[in-house]
């Protein structure tokens, strides 16, 4: 009977474990206890921090490949948001200063494991305009297995070229380049000078404004990026690169598409991409506005590492096959029909990069919405049910572990459930909603609303409780604060229906429920946590369903 089945799914969610690596495998590792070296990483709240707002960065580095080292400076432009005399940048101390210089004199400084203090000469005065430059060199972090244990990538391609590229989220851009290393303040603009040897391409964010041959066995290419970018994004890919471009008539005019494949892999990269990323930008364009970085362009670059979504220049390594590195996440064989990272890495330029949460413990914000839009996409292109099926088939992937908001203010991300469990929240909510179009219009309204800004985790759930016209926080902070799922707990008893949720810890959680009799239509009950009658015609304990294939909860019926 469908009533046994659903005691026993109950059951299996609240014993489940992740049945096989995650797309894309949480952040780091889990830490128990946090150091001052955590604090200065991650809080966002330190007058050192908090007194200057970035405006522009200059990258002006060289990649001596051979050696695996790297040197150069960098410039930050910045704006005093209140008086101050000191300020804290990062850079790993693995990583030589050698000198930093505001106004043609060299500045003292101190370091601090990874945090670097800078005192100048003067008060800089609230509001003003300044400017310093970080000369710095080292061999940096290599990377372990990007992206998830990220850093510099030293590879050779299968022609015997170097091959090298940048992954650094979670772990943050200061592991490669001197950079205030915090989400909450992305620059407006950057230049990025990235010198290679002779022979071999760089390719980064933005556009490509100039090639230059230093004369000495290198190479520079600048790249410019017009939009306020985090920092984690701005990247190196360094290789024999060949290119291809296109152009997608989108919502906001003609967006440029460049693609940067491997020399040898052109023909494959034409049918993958050229297919993959137009959809893509039909299905997003649809559901979340238009593509947030107009102004420079779109691109797809060939990494070694799996893929991250660098804005502007998403890296790719699923090896031009579909699903992800040819297997379906889902098991139902929706996704074996695209490219997994073509569509997840991309999806974060509307969730990640045009909306960026302020904290690494926010990342909820970037993964389970860009986790949801995988079943969208595939909602546009093979129907409603089949996206459905997809999200729904993910959840064997869920853990159940720990919260997925991570501890604030210590660079600390929650559990790696922010993709598949966020992913099957969202589509609840969504059920829940019950209007396609309003929430369609709260997708779209939310990069709009927050267009090329970081957020909090109230600003993104107030939005669209608001825009819902119901109070969903419960919702969010029970699947979002808590690890354990809700429970439906429906007992007949004298002929009536009684429903309540257990299993929950967010404060007045009452969430709105689908329920119906076999084969007929549903109806919405808004069990609380104490047992209240509802009614339904015909319903007894075997005759009664409720949507868990829409609800990601478990069902006890008694």
């Amino acid at each position: 009977m469908q009533n046994k089945n659903m005691i026993k799914y109950a059951l299996g969610l609240l014993m489940a474990g992740a049945s096989f690596l995650p797309a894309k495998a949480q952040l780091g590792t889990v830490k128990e206890k946090f150091t001052r070296a955590d604090t200065l990483r991650g809080s966002l709240t330190t007058p050192l921090r908090t007194c200057y707002d970035i405006n522009y960065y200059h990258l002006d580095v060289k990649f001596d490949v051979d050696k695996k080292f790297i040197s150069g400076n960098v410039l930050f432009k910045f704006t005093a948001v209140s008086d101050f005399d000191k300020l804290q940048f990062d850079l790993w101390n693995n990583l030589k200063i050698e000198k930093v210089v505001y106004k043609g004199q060299e500045l003292k400084y101190t370091r601090e494991f990874n945090a670097v203090f800078l005192t100048f000469p003067k008060n800089i005065s609230k509001g003003s305009k300044d400017e310093f430059r970080v000369y710095y060199s080292g061999n940096p972090t290599i990377a372990k297995r990007a992206p998830w244990d990220g850093g510099v990538e030293y590879n050779t391609d299968s022609l015997g070229h170097a091959w090298v590229s940048t992954a650094c989220q979670g772990m943050g851009a200061s592991v490669w380049w001197p950079t205030k290393d915090q989400q909450e303040d992305e620059v407006d603009s950057a230049l990025i000078s990235i010198s290679v040897p002779k022979g071999l391409k760089d390719v980064s964010n933005g556009r490509l404004r100039k090639v230059t041959d230093l004369k000495d066995g290198y190479i520079r290419f600048d790249w410019f990026v017009a939009n306020p970018i985090n920092n984690y994004d701005i990247e190196a890919n360094i290789g024999d690169y060949t290119h291809f471009e296109g152009i997608y008539n989108g919502e906001k005019g003609k967006l440029t598409m460049d693609f940067w494949p491997l020399s040898y892999n052109l023909d494959k990269a034409k049918a993958q991409w050229g297919l993959d990323a137009p959809r893509m930008l039909k299905a997003f364009e649809h559901w979340f506005g238009p593509y947030p970085f107009y102004e420079d362009g779109y691109k797809l670059v060939e990494s070694h590492h799996l893929g991250m979504e660098h804005q502007s220049g998403t890296a790719y390594g699923n090896h031009y096959k579909n699903g992800y590195l040819g297997r379906d996440l889902s098991g139902t064989g929706w996704g074996l029909k695209w490219d997994f990272i073509v569509i997840h890495e991309s999806g974060h330029e509307w969730f990640g990069n045009n909306i960026t949460s302020k904290d690494l413990a926010d990342m909820w914000i970037h993964e389970s919405f860009t986790n949801y839009s995988e079943s969208l996409f595939v909602e546009t292109f093979y129907g409603k049910q089949a996206g459905q099926e997809y999200v729904h088939g993910t959840r064997m992937a869920i853990a159940n572990d720990r919260p997925i908001v991570g501890a604030y203010g210590v660079n600390k991300e929650g559990s790696g459930d922010m993709y598949y469990k966020g992913g099957n929240m969202l589509n609840m909510v969504r059920t829940i909603i019950n209007d396609d179009e309003k929430w369609r219009g709260i997708l779209r309204g939310l990069n709009k609303t927050f267009y090329h800004q970081t957020v909090t985790y109230n600003q993104v759930v107030d939005y669209i409780s608001k825009e819902a016209g119901m109070n969903l926080a419960p919702v969010f902070d029970q699947y979002l604060h808590y690890k354990t799922i809700p429970i439906l707990e429906i007992m007949f008893r004298e002929g009536k229906a009684y429903a309540r949720w257990t299993s929950t810890d967010a404060k007045d959680f009452a969430m709105p429920v689908k329920v119906r009799v076999n084969g007929g239509d549903y109806k919405f009950i808004t069990p609380t946590k104490q047992f209240k009658p509802f009614e339904l015609d015909g319903a007894t304990k075997d005759t009664i369903e409720v949507d868990t294939f829409n609800y990601y909860i478990g069902v006890l019926v008694e």
